[in-house]
């Protein structure tokens, strides 16, 4: 059956729509739709029907704490999780949260008076194991997270939180982390939610169905197919530049909506390293790709550093859920985990839209011209890395932890890689990207003489149509969320 973890799209929990409020937009979908509510778009999210089973299975026993970068709409989805699953809810944000709301948390000796003072604070009536109370930006105020063992315990309502940048040191170094809570990630939309948000609800299944009998579809369907995804590549999964595009079909505005969203994370970025270094981090990651060196080179961004010197920076970058970072495996097999060497990496994105936009970071505005260059696949600059970037997005969001290879012939003296490594069925499938049509596949050639008894499956990842070449699969790159 190869490589692949089923992951077919079980979100069938509608939202509840007010006439007079929310329009619905796609009124015949069973599967997914997008919703306009006060002039803000908001759209169907797969996390929600994870939301539904921890609901289900922790029946109060435990709190949910979903954590991601800013703006991929985690308060958006709890909200609504929040008005169509309980009688009530109140929705605590902590960025804007008055103080008389925060000195509550100071005192939980007397748990009546805390949900009285809440109560009567956010005029909301809590119903005993029928409300839901949700702490928003809880990691501006570690105090409310520290408050959850003894809330979870009292066992009246539920609780969901929602951070960014929550593992920062600095967040959680003078409270005790609830063992009651239970960690969810959330990423930008994936590219079966972004099709959904554009009202296409059968090319997944079809895909998957193609995938699944390593069957083409042909070279015209395949371009389109292409054109597509590239469509994808270039907006991205967050919400705001979703929503823009579908308002304006406007790729300048949707770039500016983008360029808002970077600012925002070198705001954070500097919140909690003035030195600025992790920004210079940041934003050196499309030159680094463009470099197609083995490794983030810290010192070509950093002067006379070294990576086993920023390892904290490293990790802090990691943890506010911006970017995605895959480690080199020193032995390339099961458990990969225990073998990745820290400091050897490679960084991406955790957006592919928003790093589109970054590598253009330079002028004012990305023109229209080269996103419509880059949609028909005609700019001439070497963009392979955005290929790079988006299977790594891709992958990530699915669960797989990211680790990658580099060797030497001994013969030849010639280095070859393989971009990244999945762990399956106690074997290994090594994946080779490409950003054109080129079938050729020697990293994996080499990769398969050296380890063929540890190798469950290859695959070729490019732009054309599926097709095998002996022992290797070839997949057009909308095919990967299937791996």
């Amino acid at each position: 059956m190869g490589c692949y973890k089923n992951s077919d799209f079980a979100g069938k929990a509608e939202f509840k729509n007010s006439d007079s409020v929310e329009k619905r937009l796609d009124k015949n979908s069973d599967f997914g739709y997008a919703i306009e509510k006060e002039g803000m778009m908001m759209f169907k999210r797969k996390i929600y029907d994870q939301l539904l089973q921890w609901k289900e299975e922790s029946q109060g026993r435990t709190a949910l704490l979903i954590e991601g970068a800013r703006r991929v709409g985690k308060s958006t989805v709890v909200e609504e999780f929040g008005k169509n699953e309980y009688e009530s809810y109140i929705l605590i944000d902590f960025s804007v949260a008055s103080q008389t709301v925060k000195n509550l948390f100071e005192d939980l000796s007397d748990l009546n008076f805390f949900f009285l003072q809440l109560q009567l604070h956010y005029r909301t009536d809590l119903t005993e194991r029928k409300s839901l109370i949700i702490f928003d930006e809880v990691q501006l105020y570690p105090l409310a997270r520290q408050a959850i063992k003894a809330l979870v315990k009292d066992g009246r309502y539920d609780y969901i939180e929602t951070g960014s940048l929550i593992s920062i040191k600095k967040n959680v170094k003078d409270i005790l982390i609830p063992s009651e809570e239970r960690k969810l990630s959330m990423y930008p939309m994936d590219y079966e939610e972004f099709l959904l948000a554009l009202g296409d609800k059968t090319t997944t299944k079809l895909l998957r169905s193609v995938f699944e009998s390593r069957k083409s579809v042909g070279e015209q369907m395949n371009r389109r197919l292409m054109r597509d995804f590239r469509l994808y590549m270039l907006i991205g999964g967050m919400p705001q530049a979703v929503d823009e595009y579908l308002r304006t079909n406007n790729f300048k505005t949707v770039d500016m909506v983008k360029r808002d969203i970077l600012n925002l994370y070198e705001d954070d970025f500097r919140k909690i390293d003035p030195t600025g270094r992790i920004s210079m981090l940041f934003d050196g990651i499309p030159a680094e790709l463009n470099k197609n060196t083995s490794r983030y080179q810290v010192s070509s961004i950093l002067l006379n550093e070294r990576a086993d010197n920023i390892l904290e920076l490293i990790a802090e970058l990691k943890d506010s859920k911006t970017v995605v970072i895959s480690y080199h495996a020193n032995d390339p097999n099961t458990g990969m985990a225990n073998h990745k060497d820290l400091r050897k990496f490679k960084m991406y994105l955790a957006d592919t839209g928003l790093f589109t936009t970054l590598i253009f970071k330079d002028r004012d505005f990305t023109e229209n011209v080269i996103y419509e260059k880059l949609l028909s696949d005609k700019l001439s600059a070497n963009l392979g890395y955005l290929y790079e970037n988006v299977v790594a997005q891709i992958l990530t969001a699915n669960g797989n932890e990211l680790f990658y290879y580099t060797f030497l012939n001994e013969k030849t003296r010639r280095n070859y890689e393989i971009d990244f490594i999945l762990a399956r069925k106690n074997k290994i499938c090594p994946i080779e990207v490409k950003s054109s049509g080129y079938k050729t596949h020697a990293s994996l050639d080499k990769f398969s003489e050296k380890y063929s008894s540890r190798i469950l499956e290859k695959y070729l990842i490019y732009t054309k149509d599926l097709q095998k070449d002996k022992d290797v699969l070839m997949l057009p790159v909308y095919m990967v969320p299937f791996l």
